[in-house]
């Protein structure tokens, strides 16, 4: 098949990589550059607009954030099924008019949420616990962004735990009512000089009443940490918790091989949820992760950050 990927970004390269198996088209807007990240996966460079006009029998988007919603609206007039990595756009409105224009192409788009294709996180939303009492998730990151990242990335809750509220509705089948969120800069002022933190903690309250914990830090000095605990009524269950995990346990030594980054703790997700992107193509179907979803998952990040500006829980309903 042929399968076109926007942007030679970090995860532009990644799903060409992983597309090696079909017939890949990569563009860019740096000729230069994109011929050389296509070299280096076997793809054919090209612009975009040479992409889309090649008949190619599915899209990847993996651009730049600000490009996301444009080029994936492009894709969907194809009539064929696009993986979107997160996040569509970067506010309710314009996600929002995205979405609704893609419902009504009947496009079959793919968002890009690749927790949801990790194996022992997968195997979480299957095991019965009985009645669920609460869910902890802990998220993350070895180094924290350079600066000139940090602009353009819509904050910790937008960028790092949009992850995680998608988690909280997948795992639960349920709608995310209120929350709470509070965060702080505790290591790195390039993050206070763009209007964010580096440590977060949040509280989400499901539409049944059911609460979810979450905390996050832009650092942990160990490696890469995501980690979610289900307690309920029969079974109390925990998620990415191994040799790799980068905890330092009591009277023991730290782990000799930790988690360093999202793309090596999720690789065998980002491959699985590639896979099927191309199951979709090949086959046709549902998407396993509907663009609504990335809808949901964005307006709790708004939520939090209108909870931690003004010091008060939000009701997702105030979040239009």
């Amino acid at each position: 098949m042929r399968i076109a990927v926007l942007g030679t970004g970090r995860m532009g390269r990644a799903r060409a990589d992983l597309l090696r198996s079909e017939e890949v088209l990569l563009a860019g807007h740096d000729a230069a550059r994109t011929a050389e990240v296509a070299d280096a996966c076997g793809a054919r460079p090209v612009t975009v607009e040479e992409a889309l006009a090649a008949e190619p029998d599915g899209v990847v988007v993996a651009s730049s954030t600000e490009r996301h919603a444009e080029q994936l609206l492009a894709a969907a007039e194809l009539g064929v099924p696009v993986l979107c990595e997160k996040p569509i756009a970067l506010t309710v409105a314009d996600t929002r008019a995205a979405v609704e224009a893609l419902a009504r192409a009947g496009a079959v788009v793919q968002v890009g949420f690749q927790r949801r294709f990790d194996p022992e996180i997968a195997a979480a939303r299957a095991h019965d616990v009985g009645t669920l009492y609460s869910i902890r998730i802990t998220a993350r990151d070895a180094d924290p962004a350079e600066e000139r990242y940090i602009p353009g990335s819509g904050g910790i809750f937008r960028d790092m735990h949009v992850h995680d509220f998608d988690l909280a509705r997948w795992i639960t089948s349920r709608e995310v009512a209120t929350v709470y969120a509070t965060g702080a800069v505790r290591g790195f002022d390039r993050f206070a000089r763009h209007g964010d933190v580096d440590t977060s903690a949040i509280a989400l309250t499901m539409d049944d009443g059911m609460p979810v914990l979450i905390d996050g830090s832009r650092h942990d000095p160990r490696g890469y940490d995501v980690r979610m605990e289900l307690l309920g009524s029969t079974d109390a269950l925990v998620v990415g918790l191994g040799e790799r995990t980068p905890l330092t346990r009591s009277g023991a030594p730290p782990p000799g091989h930790p988690w360093t980054s999202f793309a090596e703790r999720f690789a065998d997700a980002f491959a699985r949820e590639t896979a099927a992107f191309v199951e979709l193509v090949r086959e046709g179907g549902a998407s396993p992760c509907p663009p609504e979803s990335a809808l949901e998952a964005l307006r709790v990040a708004v939520a939090c950050d209108i909870s931690r500006a003004e010091r008060r829980p939000v009701s997702l309903a105030d979040v239009e």
